[in-house]
């Protein structure tokens, strides 16, 4: 009986903070940021299509250079990425860094809750 309540609470715990980890970011403030920081290259959305950067629906999982409507420069290519949490922060706060060579013309976005809130906003064009 010990065993079953230890594995509930734990199973309690592991439920709570993987609720937390999902909230950390805005995806309302996200929705306000995304216009301004990424949407003079990239869209979301049901008729996002490539423009100066790839689509971004879907992005979470997806591949580094993983669409086919979009020129991918050699390096992101090369990258060998898959876009997740960790990838997309890291990339967000220096892109030229995780990914040398990148065409991305963006310094990068030093406010980790800004970053939250953008992967936030992303993650509701993300298809189950």
């Amino acid at each position: 009986m010990i065993k079953v309540v230890a594995l509930t609470l734990a199973l309690l715990h592991t439920s709570l903070f993987a609720a937390q980890a999902l909230a950390a970011g805005d995806a309302e403030a996200g929705a306000k940021l995304f216009p301004r920081i990424c949407g003079g290259c990239h869209q979301v959305g049901e008729s996002a299509r490539a423009s100066f950067g790839p689509q971004l629906n879907n992005i979470f999982g997806r591949p580094s250079a993983g669409t086919s409507d979009y020129q991918y420069s050699d390096a992101m290519k090369a990258a060998g990425l898959v876009w997740d949490r960790e990838t997309l922060t890291a990339y967000l706060e220096a892109p030229k860094k995780v990914v040398p060579g990148t065409r991305m013309i963006f310094w990068g976005l030093s406010d980790p809750q800004k970053i939250e809130d953008v992967l936030a906003y992303l993650q509701t064009f993300q298809t189950q």
